[in-house]
This record gives structure tokens, C-alpha cells and sequence, in this order.
């Protein structure tokens, strides 16, 4: 491990904190061996503070960060209570996180010559992704309340029964609603004082929308969608991952890819969402299987012979 940090920009790990210091391998120890070695240290609550010892797992970060405390329908309401997301989102954002912080340290090191620990956790990052829910808590003091598919200063933006499924309304704006009721043929809804301005449609939500949940009860999801787009109003269906997939956009966009691989033949995988048009993003490399590069790294970047490769597998250490 020091003779491949000696030669390597990055160390990414993700061990309890002061656990790779027991084994000589802290950012101290290896800053030594190569002062511009760039050492990402991601954990459950970072490397400083009262619970900087305790595991953490993205359900706890989702819990602890108040994320969960947002999520999810109200209590008085049938299934209501917070509610994790579907994905490990905080893990994700934990990683992306560590990875702006990475680019951020090469670009440093890149004037200086001078390399840094970096310290990522996924309670922090919980924290940042509060956006503006913990930025208004920050500013009034007020926990805000659990409202499930709603939001919470802009109506009608929410989700909507209609005759076969569910969709997504998102009016952001007066024009918007304008545009919607003209659709929907409730034109009046528009020019109602309760109703004509954001913060009417605010403060009345609760007479406005069992009205549009019932004129969203007389269409299919695909009508409403066609309808609405054509005029201009942000929608969209509550697809399966399969109708996801199978969305024209996501094909035209190469959001789902094939790959060969060594045991399983080939894999189907998920597509970069990244395009940029001087370097395009070339997929060219499936998931390794457990070890599978690494002899390649040992021979090529530390010039090990067979023979030194054959005593660390054999000493179980890869």
C-alpha cells in the first residue's frame, strides 16, 4: 500500500476513522511517503466531533440529517410518517461530494505541488442536501412539515390520480396555471381571486386541488401528457424502471448500455449522464470481478515480477 501511494494521485477509503492509522496507513504516514498524494477519507460522521467513532449507514444519515423528517406523507394521514428514499441517496451524494472535492485537490495541487486530506461524511452531506428545506428552517427556526408530493410554496405542483395511473403536474408559475386550466378547460380557476396568484393558490391549496383531482379523473395519464406538453406545461408519467428505460429520451440519450464481460458474457448497464462535447464519455470497461486487475497493477505501476504476485495471493494479502 505505501509503495502504491508513492506513485498514485488519489487514495480514496472509507474505513472507521483511525482504523488504517493502526496499520501505518493514515494520511500522516503516507503525506511522508509522497507529499502530494491527495487522501479522500469518506465515513459516516467524519474525522472530527463527539460521534466521529461511530459506523454509519446511509438509512442513518437519512434519519439523523432530518432528511427522513421531510419526507414522506403527514402523520394524520393514512400511511403517513417519514420516509427514506428509494435509493441510497446520501451514499450517492456522499460520493460526489468526495469526488468535487477530489477535482477541487488536483487543481490545488496542480499550482502548489502540495497534496491535502480530504475529510467527507455522509452526515454532513445529508445535511447540504437539505437545500432550501434547511435553509428555511436556518432562517425562521421552523421545522417544516412532512408533505408528502406536494410542495411547499408553489401549487399545483404535485401528483395527480387520473383515469388509468397517476402523473406529475408542476406549475411553477401564474403563467403556468394559465396555461394548464386552458387545457383542462377550467379556465375560470384561473381568473378566481383565491386562485389567480401563487399565493392565493397557497393558502386556498385545500379548495384548489380536490377541484383539479377531480378534472384529472376524467383523462388517461398519456392524454393529459400529450395535452400538456403540447401547450407547454410541465408533466411527466410515474413510470416503472421499465417504461423509464424504455422512454424515447432515455434511448436517444444512450442512458442504457451493453457491455461484454468476462463471466457473465455480457451485462446490461446504466449509461453516463454526463455528455460533454470535447472529451465524450467512452464506456468501454463493465464492472471487474473480485481481484481481476489486481496482477496489472502490481506488475505494471510497481513493476512486481509473477513471482512476487504468487507470494501476496498466496499470503492472502489480494
Amino acid at each position: 500500500m505505501r509503495d502504491l501511494a508513492a506513485k498514485s494521485d488519489v487514495l480514496i477509503e472509507n474505513y472507521k476513522v483511525g482504523d488504517l492509522e493502526r496499520y501505518g496507513l493514515g494520511y500522516a504516514e503516507l503525506a511522508a511517503v509522497n507529499p502530494g498524494l491527495v487522501y479522500c477519507s469518506v465515513t459516516g460522521f467524519g474525522q472530527t466531533g463527539p460521534y466521529r467513532e461511530r459506523p454509519g449507514y446511509d438509512f442513518m444519515a437519512q434519519g439523523m440529517g432530518g432528511l427522513m423528517s421531510i419526507s414522506g406523507e403527514p402523520d394524520e394521514v393514512p400511511g403517513g410518517g417519514p420516509m427514506r428514499a428509494g435509493v441510497p441517496v446520501i451514499d450517492i451524494f456522499a460520493g460526489m461530494y468526495a469526488t468535487i472535492a477530489i477535482c477541487a485537490a488536483l487543481a490545488h495541487r496542480a499550482e502548489s505541488g502540495k497534496g491535502q486530506h480530504l475529510d467527507v461524511s455522509l452526515f454532513d452531506s445529508c445535511l447540504a442536501l437539505l437545500a432550501n428545506q434547511g435553509q428555511t428552517y436556518l432562517s425562521t427556526g421552523e421545522n417544516p412539515r412532512r408533505i408528502g408530493n406536494t410542495h411547499p410554496t408553489i401549487v399545483p405542483y404535485q401528483v395527480f390520480r387520473t383515469s388509468d395511473g397517476a402523473m406529475i403536474l408542476a406549475c411553477g408559475n401564474d403563467n403556468l396555471f394559465g396555461k394548464f386550466c386552458a387545457v383542462a378547460g377550467c379556465e375560470a380557476l384561473a381568473q378566481d381571486p383565491r386562485f389567480a396568484k401563487n399565493g392565493d393558490r397557497v393558502r386556498n391549496r385545500n379548495l384548489l386541488v380536490p377541484m383539479l383531482a377531480e378534472v384529472f379523473l376524467k383523462r388517461t395519464t398519456a392524454d393529459w401528457v400529450r395535452s400538456l406538453d403540447s401547450a407547454g406545461v410541465p408533466c411527466g408519467p410515474i413510470n416503472t424502471l421499465a417504461q423509464a428505460f424504455a422512454e424515447p429520451q432515455a434511448e436517444a440519450r444512450g442512458m442504457k448500455i451493453t457491455l461484454p464481460h468476462p463471466v457473465a458474457g455480457e451485462v446490461p448497464l446504466i449509461g453516463s449522464p454526463m455528455k460533454c462535447s470535447g472529451t465524450p464519455v467512452r464506456h468501454e470497461l463493465p464492472p471487474p470481478v473480485l481481484g481481476q486487475h489486481s496482477e496489472e497493477v502490481l506488475r505494471s505501476l510497481l513493476g512486481m515480477s509473477a513471482e512476487d504476485v504468487s507470494r501476496l495471493r498466496a499470503a492472502g494479502a489480494i
